[in-house]
């Protein structure tokens, strides 16, 4: 359905350079989403889609083994779509006090990530509602160190951006002025939070990405942020109970049409067709978590029955392979502290595991060696290959 376009313009203008800001109208669309069968059918298929990994996720022996790694995933996944080329082994060594093979503020941009994901993730199962407090909190630690610590990190932003461009006069869009962004926001947590009534959980989240995303309320980590707010809202509202469903390898994979949508919404009204998308999102990448999921458990334990076939060091190797299917890139002083065993036996336990092909070494060094667990990162890296180099 073609509403029209879904907010107005205010003309805006600095001498000679002339361009309009869009200001958009306050959620629900009006008028209201039509439910064709085809739609209706498809949200249906992504609630039982997240459904089933919601379920898979309560049937884990130990989700922290996921979690670790997954939250991982959807920063580097998530920070691509934004430019960076930092991959998921650069932010696991990065977190070992590794240097990776990227530059440094790509990586720390992706790191800035999973802290402002688990800060959200803890508010949330604190009983924070998602606020505008929260939402600037977030933000602050999306931007607190590295490329974008000069943003105004925690704070609305108080000068007008714009997407695409080298100014808001050949740029593809123009946010609201920046005097309308706190009333913007107000209205979208109103509706975040049911007032005046209440959305549909999936719907809900759906909505409030396009929102966000058209308001553009900070200088800059918006995209980011905004794609965070998908998977805290089904956090918030008890739609999964582990943070196991991110959409970001969707968006990346369909970069252009994700772009058109946005652009179709505003102009057009065009919700249904964002919506279909959205929806085919969740239904594939859910699905292709609880995939990831279970072909890591089978590895597990595959890898588990060769261990216990050795003679010697078996439970030292047990508890090694353990703390690497945590953290699949590891040295032997992580692994020390984790496992609470002594630098000798862990470095026994790591040649027996590399004999075994479970590990390899990351780097040539033979002191404060790095060692990859190189079939468990294969599973998550699907989908996180950087492009190769021009």
């Amino acid at each position: 359905m073609q509403r029209g376009i879904q907010g107005y313009t205010i003309p805006q203008g600095i001498g000679n350079e002339r361009y309009g800001t869009f200001v958009p109208h306050p959620l629900p669309p009006d008028p209201a989403i039509v439910w064709s069968n085809q739609l209706r059918n498809k949200f249906d298929q992504a609630i039982l889609a997240l459904g089933r990994l919601d379920s898979m996720a309560m049937l884990l022996p130990d989700t922290t083994l996921f979690l670790y790694t997954y939250v991982r995933k959807e920063a580097v996944l998530s920070s691509m779509i934004e430019g960076t080329q930092s991959s998921l082994t650069d932010l696991l060594l990065f977190e070992l006090d590794e240097v990776p093979g990227v530059p440094l503020d790509d990586v720390r941009e992706v790191s800035n990530y999973v802290a402002a994901m688990e800060r959200g993730i803890m508010r949330i199962r604190d009983g924070f509602p998602i606020s505008l407090r929260l939402i600037r909190e977030i933000h602050a630690m999306l931007l607190q160190q590295g490329r974008g610590a000069d943003q105004t990190p925690g704070e609305f932003r108080r000068s007008q951006n714009w997407i695409g461009g080298t100014r808001p006069g050949n740029a593809i869009y123009v946010p609201p002025p920046a005097n309308l962004v706190l009333d913007c926001m107000g209205d979208l947590e109103k509706f975040i939070n049911d007032i005046p009534e209440q959305t549909p959980v999936l719907l809900k989240a759906a909505l409030v990405h396009v929102q966000f995303e058209t308001i553009h309320p900070f200088l800059d980590g918006n995209g980011r942020l905004g794609r965070l707010l998908i998977t805290l809202i089904l956090l918030q509202q008890g739609f999964l109970h582990q943070p196991l469903l991110y959409l970001s390898l969707y968006f990346k994979t369909h970069r252009n049409r994700y772009y058109e949508l946005l652009t179709l919404v505003r102009t057009e009204g065009r919700w249904e067709e964002w919506l279909d998308f959205f929806a085919e999102a969740v239904i594939i990448t859910a699905t292709q978590a609880v995939e990831a999921a279970q072909q890591l458990l089978e590895l597990l334990e595959q890898d588990r029955l060769r261990i216990t076939q050795l003679q010697r060091i078996r439970l030292s190797c047990l508890h090694v392979h353990r703390a690497l299917s945590e953290r699949p890139i590891s040295n032997a002083r992580w692994l020390v502290e984790r496992t609470g065993l002594t630098t000798m036996t862990v470095n026994k336990a790591l040649v027996q595991l590399q004999a075994l092909g479970i590990v390899q070494p990351h780097t040539a060094q033979k002191r404060n060696r790095t060692y990859a667990y190189t079939d468990y990162i294969a599973v998550l890296n699907r989908g996180t290959e950087l492009p190769p180099p021009a």
